[in-house]
């Protein structure tokens, strides 16, 4: 499937040329929050960035959902497709609550655009927003977040996977880290989409003390992206309030 969408984008590329115009860059998150929680096969990017970079354009990583740890695997999410990217967007977990945006590119990039570029914002280089981002690096590092998310993420995975063989309204677990999509289906085989039911689960869970939200293009994809400091007793709690959450709904539609 990687090698398959990967070529959707060489097919663009090749249209772009039939009309004399080359890519200037491509963008893309590296887990697919709004489109129900998909983790893309390593392939698909490394495939991707090797047809951009072939017709002349740059390859950015969108990391705002996917950085800082939130996969569990490595720091950064583009590092799970082992690719390197020319320039690297963050911002919202930078700063861990305070405004902060950053962007990581190289330094021949950084040149040309200020070669050819004025750049000026407001609140660029804000010397107290650098030292928020500074301390959340030092609490990343320092009370090791990666590790953290890894072992509570699978915990949770495991837990997650269990409740999907207790209850047929899950349809599939999707997701890694501390970032999980539990769809859900009035039916396994048809795959119906259960929006309504998703969106009784997240109001259950909101009267039980449990905060979540629905996503994907049907809104019945669960989406849970909890704090990085997450412990495996918030995990226990999660899971015994969406057990919950999903009886009731099952009750409720028998």
């Amino acid at each position: 499937m990687g090698t398959r969408y990967a070529g959707r984008v060489g097919e663009a590329i090749e249209k772009l040329a039939t009309r004399g115009q080359r890519p200037a860059m491509f963008i893309s998150d590296n887990i697919y929050s709004s489109n129900g929680v998909l983790t893309p096969p390593a392939q698909y990017l490394q495939e991707v960035y090797r047809h951009v970079r072939a017709a002349g354009g740059l390859v950015v990583a969108d990391e705002v959902q996917s950085g800082l740890c939130r996969l569990g695997d490595h720091l950064w999410g583009f590092e799970d497709s082992g690719v390197i990217p020319d320039i690297v967007t963050m911002c919202k977990p930078m700063g861990d609550g305070h405004p902060l945006a950053m962007v990581v590119t190289t330094p021949g990039i950084a040149e040309e655009f200020a070669r050819k570029f004025h750049y000026f914002n407001t609140f660029g280089g804000n010397p107290v927003s650098a030292a928020v981002g500074l301390a959340v690096l030092d609490v990343v590092e320092n009370e090791h977040i990666l590790q953290n998310v890894n072992e509570v993420g699978a915990y949770l995975s495991e837990g997650l996977q269990t409740l999907a063989g207790r209850h047929d309204l899950i349809g599939d677990v999707r997701g890694k880290g501390l970032f999980y999509g539990v769809e859900l289906v009035r039916d396994r085989s048809s795959l119906e989409p259960a929006d309504t039911e998703a969106r009784a689960v997240t109001e259950s869970l909101r009267e039980r003390g449990v905060l979540i939200s629905a996503t994907g293009p049907l809104a019945n994809v669960l989406k849970i992206r909890p704090p990085m400091i997450f412990s495996k007793g918030n995990a226990d709690f999660l899971l015994t309030e969406l057990d919950r959450a999903l009886t009731s709904i099952r009750v409720r539609r028998d």
